[in-house]
């Protein structure tokens, strides 16, 4: 009684009661889609835990000591305080190289999962109104993710990180003017300075990983609020959502889905080496590490730089170096385009309508191709990144390697978009054929009058209600003649839909 006593209590004064009861019901939809937004959380909160654990051992100092620990063959060689502490944690600290490689595989997995996650959502059209701003925040996200993941794979202050951090001074001191400033500024003076690692670990341990739980959680009450998106079927409607109920089904579903991933993560940084910085020594401003390469979500950023001419300007007494200021500029622009792509779709259709039912990519042809392209684009680029590897892998010249780069940037993009939109009208033209005449079955049958036809079997009725539950305006129309079945031709205005 003293139990119920309490709980009477509290909601009286919190509404718990009133809370659960509406939320701790509220329906989840069931598809394997959905998981990637867990991947995402799951790793993020990997994340959080290891962060945590690695600070009790990292002295984020770039002051010099002399090294005298286990790594034999470091000892009696001068590095930083930083270097120094995340050796100790490799080999000294008890579980410290498992938990270091389970931090770093978690925040590429989290990363990829962002990535993966935001073009499920592109794809399906489910950023469509009144979702914009969750899109937002889920695109910010990823972009903080991005430097996240940068600032943090710079902490060690070993010889690879060092160099890219020497490829982000450069990037800096590229823009006109005010460069060499931020610069100094960035660094506490001449690069490498003496602060940056104390400024990248306020930012990698507080800062950023506020921001991020922040929006995680804005993202998440979002979601809640405007219910989940599902896709088309029997019994779903714009109004509903057809699904688990959060608890206790839900909750026991992703609960164990939670350490699935946390395991799976834990087996692959137990046996996945990842970072090795032993093997490339405390940094040198005089030294550049062989086949130096950042990780795969900032590979295209590099890529830009890679490929990019080495073009240079004098401007009124100022050298503007445009290999390198040019990339700089592209590379938050083809980010921006992706975050506001939900806007330009919807001024561009006019579509002012709330949807809460998603579209097959197949029925979104102009859409799905731009999403293709834009791929293409990133694909193509991360290869740039890492140009002298494939050059050396593949025994080819570093130059065809980096003028297919330059030429594949421009070409691809246009050839992805062109093949993957007919791919589109073509299932759908598939699809159509379904609904009309039903599925084939492989049985020939002979009329009366000695014709041979196939038997087809109609589709059920949950099939055809997905076929058919979007609209279809009449792009299909001019490329009707592709049928096998002229007289079976959709009449205008009645074909599947297109962005």
């Amino acid at each position: 009684m003293s139990g119920e006593r309490v709980a009477d209590w509290l909601d009286g004064r919190l509404g718990i009661h009133s809370f659960g009861k509406k939320y701790l019901r509220k329906v989840f939809p069931d598809h394997w889609s959905f998981l990637l937004g867990e991947i995402c959380l799951y790793s993020f909160v990997v994340l959080i835990l290891t962060g945590v654990w690695l600070t009790l051992f990292f002295h984020p100092s770039m002051n010099e000591v002399t090294y005298h620990g286990s790594y034999t063959p470091l000892n009696g060689v001068r590095m930083s305080e930083a270097y120094a502490s995340t050796l100790e944690i490799s080999f000294d600290v008890r579980g410290g190289l498992l938990i270091r490689q389970l931090h770093h595989w978690s925040a590429l997995v989290f990363i990829a999962a962002m990535l993966v996650h935001m073009m499920r959502h592109f794809f399906t059209g489910s950023f469509r109104r009144p979702r914009e701003v969750n899109w937002l925040f889920g695109w910010t996200l990823l972009l903080l993710g991005l430097f996240e993941g940068l600032f943090g794979y710079s902490l060690p202050d070993d010889l690879l990180s060092g160099t890219g951090m020497r490829f982000v001074d450069g990037a800096i001191l590229s823009v006109p003017i005010v460069g060499t400033y931020l610069s100094f500024f960035l660094f506490g003076g001449e690069f490498p300075g003496h602060d940056i690692v104390a400024r990248f670990y306020s930012l990698h341990i507080l800062l950023i990983p506020g921001i991020m739980a922040a929006l995680v959680v804005a993202h998440l009450i979002l979601v809640v609020y405007h219910k989940h998106t599902q896709f088309a079927g029997p019994g779903r409607t714009e109004r509903n959502v057809v699904g688990s109920p959060f608890f206790p089904v839900y909750l026991a579903k992703a609960g164990g889905f939670f350490f699935l991933v946390f395991g799976v993560l834990t087996v692959i940084a137990a046996v996945a080496s990842i970072n090795p910085v032993w093997q490339y020594g405390p940094y040198r401003a005089d030294q550049v590490s062989t086949g130096a390469q950042p990780d795969w979500y900032l590979g295209f950023a590099e890529g830009l730089v890679r490929v990019m001419p080495g073009w240079e300007i004098n401007v009124w007494g100022h050298t503007l170096v445009l290999g390198v200021l040019i990339p700089i500029v592209v590379f938050p622009l083809l980010l921006v385009f992706i975050g506001v792509y939900p806007f330009i779709e919807a001024r561009v259709t006019g579509d002012r309508n709330e949807h809460h039912l998603l579209d097959r990519p197949r029925n979104r042809p102009v859409r799905t191709g731009i999403g293709a392209a834009w791929i293409s684009v990133y694909l193509i680029l991360l290869a740039g990144g890492g140009n002298d590897l494939v050059a050396t892998r593949l025994h080819l010249s570093i130059n065809a390697v980096t003028w297919a780069v330059r030429i594949g940037v421009f070409v691809v993009p246009a050839v992805v978009f062109v093949v993957t939109r007919r791919i589109c009208l073509g299932l759908q033209l598939r699809d159509r054929e379904l609904v009309l005449h039903g599925r084939e079955t492989g049985v020939i049958k002979r009329l009366p009058h000695g014709e041979y036809v196939e038997v087809h079997q109609p589709l059920d009725q949950a099939r055809l209600h997905t076929l058919t539950a979007h609209e279809r305006p009449g792009e299909l129309v001019e490329h009707a003649s592709v049928s096998l079945d002229p007289p079976r031709r959709t009449p205008s205005g009645s074909g599947p839909s297109s962005s």
